[in-house]
Parts: C-alpha cells; sequence; structure tokens
C-alpha cells in the first residue's frame, strides 16, 4: 500500500479535529499551531504499525495516531517558549503571535486533548498503552530537561549526547509504532521490536539533521546552515571533534567558542567546519547513522508480518535516511 493512503487518511482527519471553542484566546492558538503542517512522521508510524497486523487500522489507530501527533506539537509549543524562538516552519511561534503565557496554557490543554484521543482503545489494552504514553511522555520531557543542562555543562560526554537525543527524540518514535502494533493485535515481542526500529530510527533521524545542520544545502535544507555551529550547540560532531582534536584543533574550536555575534558568524562556520574535515567528523557520523538504520532493519526483519505489509514501513524509514531538509 502507497504511503500517500496514510498521509491522505491522516491529513483529513486533522482538519476535522475539534479542540474546542470558548474562548477564543485559548483554542486558535492550537488550532494555528496544528495547522503549521510538518512531517507528520510519528502519527504516520502509528498507522504504518497497525497496518502491519490488520486491516482495520483507520477503525482501531487513527485517532490514537491523532493523539501522538497532538502531544508531539504540545511539545513543540513548550519548547519554543523556553528556546525563545520567533519561528516554527517558517511562521511565527505561538508566543510571539500571541504571549507566553497563553502559549503555555494552550500547550497544556493539547496535552489534555492528546490523552482524550486515546480513550475510545479498547478496555483491555487501554491501561497498558495510557501508561506507555504517560512513560515516553515524561522520557521526552527529561531530554529536553537534559538538552538544556547541556547548554551550560563544560563537559558533555557523547554517550550522554546520544542518551539525551534518545529521551528527546527517539523515544516517541518508538511509542507510536509500538501503539499502532498494539492496537492491530502484534503480539508483545513484534510490538517491541516495532518500537525498537522506532528508536533507532530516531536517533539516526536526529544525527542525520545535525550533520544537515553543517553539510546540508542551504537551498534545501529550509534553515540556515552551519546554525549549530554559531550557536555552540553540543551536538554529536562537535562532541566527536572535541574527543579526537589534537592540542592545535582544541585551541581553534576553542577559540571560535562563544563568538556568536553576526559579524563573526561566516569566518566561525567555516574555521569549525575546517577542524570537522580534518577530523573526519562527517563520514565518523556517516557510519554511526548507519548503524542504527542497520539495527532498525534488523528489528523490522524480526517482526512476524509479511513483507508486502512491512514495504510502507521500509520505504518511509528510506525516505528519512535520504532526506536533505
Amino acid at each position: 500500500m502507497d504511503l500517500s493512503v496514510f498521509s491522505g487518511a491522516l491529513t483529513a482527519a486533522l482538519a476535522d479535529l475539534q479542540y474546542g471553542q470558548s474562548p477564543q484566546e485559548l483554542y486558535e492558538p492550537i488550532r494555528y499551531s496544528m495547522s503549521m503542517g510538518g512531517k507528520r512522521i510519528r502519527p504516520l508510524l502509528t498507522l504504518l504499525g497497525a497496518q502491519l497486523f490488520t486491516d482495520r487500522w483507520q477503525t482501531v489507530a487513527l485517532k490514537p495516531a491523532l493523539a501522538v501527533e497532538v502531544f508531539h506539537n504540545f511539545t513543540l509549543l513548550h519548547d519554543d517558549i523556553m528556546d525563545q524562538a520567533p519561528l516554527r516552519r517558517g511562521q511565527p511561534t505561538v508566543h510571539v503571535k500571541w504571549n507566553p503565557n497563553t502559549a503555555i496554557l494552550s500547550g497544556d490543554v493539547m496535552l489534555v486533548r492528546a490523552y482524550e484521543l486515546l480513550f475510545d482503545i479498547e478496555p483491555a489494552l487501554l491501561p497498558e498503552l495510557l501508561r506507555r504514553f504517560s512513560q515516553t511522555a515524561a522520557e521526552v520531557c527529561e531530554g529536553q530537561q537534559l538538552d538544556m543542562n547541556f547548554e551550560t555543562e563544560a563537559r558533555v560526554s557523547i554517550a550522554q549526547y546520544l542518551d539525551m537525543i534518545r529521551l528527546k527524540t527517539a523515544v516517541l518514535l518508538g511509542f507510536a509504532l509500538e501503539l499502532g502494533a498494539r492496537l492491530g493485535g502484534a503480539s508483545p515481542q513484534d510490538a517491541d521490536h516495532l518500537r525498537r526500529f522506532g528508536t533507532d530510527i530516531g536517533l539516526a533521524f536526529q544525527l542525520r539533521d545535525d550533520l544537515l545542520d553543517v553539510y546540508g544545502d542551504a537551498a534545501t535544507f529550509g534553515k540556515r546552515v552551519g546554525g549549530d555551529i554559531v550557536s555552540d550547540k553540543k551536538t554529536y560532531l562537535l562532541l566527536t571533534a572535541l574527543e579526537a582534536a589534537n592540542e592545535t584543533q582544541k585551541a581553534t574550536l576553542s577559540q571560535w567558542m562563544g563568538l556568536n555575534s553576526p559579524e563573526t558568524a561566516e569566518a566561525k562556520v567555516r574555521a569549525v567546519t575546517a577542524v570537522y574535515d580534518q577530523l573526519q567528523v562527517r563520514p565518523r557520523t556517516e557510519a554511526l547513522i548507519n548503524d542504527y538504520f542497520q539495527d532498525a532493519l534488523a528489528h523490522l526483519d524480526a517482526v512476524q508480518a509479511p513483507a508486502a505489509r512491512k514495504a510502507p514501513l521500509r520505504a518511509l524509514a528510506l525516505q528519512l535516511m535520504e532526506r536533505e531538509n
């Protein structure tokens, strides 16, 4: 089955989704946030996880898939407040278009709505899946807190960084697949393989994002190339460079750290990227991305479902790994 069948069902369901009407100042920011687009990867994974095991994927998994998407957008709304981000997907963020207090409250309602969208899950599965959703939600918050901690910590290890992106990004992709699989009738073993598939894809996806920030094409990447370097963000690339650098290279990196003015931005990106090139940071990152991707495919291969039903999920994974934006 083509991926467009699933994305079309999601688009239609999201367009029909109601959040509330009054007061308008509470609900309009939610509608605005949810209309900003995005790849819709997480709810798509929920539908694909369900269709591995049932033809009734729309009946059993569509509303829970929406729950995953509403929750994800809730996290983005609150992340934007914490990061003081002016834009999201090229549009003013909610806290800029309205104000931070409204953004916080609208985000809170989005979290409530996400739980409500799970209530139609069959009673036998509901307690377990609500516990897993709550656990995943807490882990995403843990990852966000670690990310904020790393902004002020002088030393962050590669292992700590990988654990942070696992929590902040990857666990929700893993849960999205696990949720769909359980709703479709998967065994606990198959659902776990799919959770681990999603988590590994999530790790590879974030590392790919780190790589594109430095080596992507500005015309297709959708945001400024080198932004992570300019802001001294502790990415896998920077941490790998700091670990592998000799004294001269460390001195170069240290010289540029903290210089965040617009006047020095281009020179800083060139200088730090040159150190990355000397240390082969790009192929090292590509190798780790491939390791996670191959581990993910091994988990998918272990799932007891027909190859034809796995094809859309495999196609989506390839799209995510080959993306340029």
